[in-house]
């Protein structure tokens, strides 16, 4: 009997021990981080949707937060900010209401260069780059039986590629049931001067949810860019119109101090829309 009371003590004693390692286990680790001086973030996506005369424009300036920091970023208000082309100058002016830089004078021309100015903190930063053309929707197409399984519902919409260029485009996908807009970027490599399309798939959808499909028209460099930002994001659910977690430069260059880069890509495009509904 004095053996049985004995083995249950030394083994309540070794369970003790063990929960009081266990618990000094939990210390909760400090790790420090570099903390970098914050950089400006630019917003500057220049956008002339088809059957629009593409007057009203708007920027948006902000500095960078830590990584980990749950901080809404700091707005820019200070700035002075011009868009010129080889015809006119068009100035962005800051809007209290809105925190944004707003233009409602902009005259958009495929084809045509563009450089922006932005001035802050005494410092310069400019760029360029050139309005590009897209081509419309022609139509819309469901499939419900899509998926490696067959068992997804897949939307596509066809647009005809321009035979005598290459093209790069920004594809956009806007639901009623996701609460961020998803992205992709695509070109026709394979597709030169044929028909192409935008393939849409989602576990969540059912007949009845709304999509609205956005083709942008952008450049070579502007389609590398993007590329890499979405990589970073996570593919097709990721948003590559925020600060990332790496340092990818976009095409600003700051005039004044280069080591000083900003985050950001000045980019123009001319885009078309199509809204469509789950059958």
């Amino acid at each position: 009997m004095f053996k049985f009371i004995y083995k249950i003590a030394t083994l309540f004693i070794l369970l003790i021990v063990m929960a009081l390692s266990l618990i000094s286990c939990e210390d909760v680790v400090d790790v420090n981080l570099d903390t970098a001086k914050p950089k400006l973030v630019i917003e500057a996506s220049i956008l002339w949707k088809k059957g629009t005369n593409g007057s009203q424009q708007k920027i948006k300036l902000t500095k960078s937060s830590e990584y980990f920091s749950n901080a809404t970023p700091s707005i820019v208000s200070g700035a002075n900010i011009t868009i010129s082309s080889s015809t006119n100058t068009f100035s962005f002016l800051y809007n209290s209401s809105s925190n944004d830089y707003n233009c409602n004078n902009f005259i958009p021309v495929i084809g045509e260069k563009y450089e922006i100015t932005i001035i802050v903190d005494d410092e310069v930063y400019k760029a360029t780059e050139t309005l590009l053309a897209v081509p419309i929707i022609d139509s819309v197409e469901q499939n419900n039986e899509g998926g490696f399984l067959g068992d997804e519902i897949e939307v596509k919409y066809f647009f005809q590629d321009d035979g005598t260029t290459d093209n790069f485009y920004l594809v956009q996908f806007n639901s009623n049931f996701n609460l961020l807009p998803e992205y992709d970027v695509i070109n026709d490599q394979f597709f030169q001067g044929n028909q192409m399309f935008g393939l849409y798939s989602n576990d969540n959808m059912v007949p009845g949810d709304e999509l609205t499909f956005t083709l942008h028209g952008i450049s070579e460099r502007y389609y590398n860019y993007l590329n890499v930002l979405l990589g970073i994001a996570g593919g097709n659910g990721g948003s590559p119109f925020s600060t990332p977690p790496a340092t990818v430069r976009g095409n600003f260059v700051n005039q004044t101090n280069p080591d000083n880069f900003a985050f950001g890509y000045f980019s123009l495009s001319e885009i078309e829309t199509k809204t469509y509904f789950i059958e």
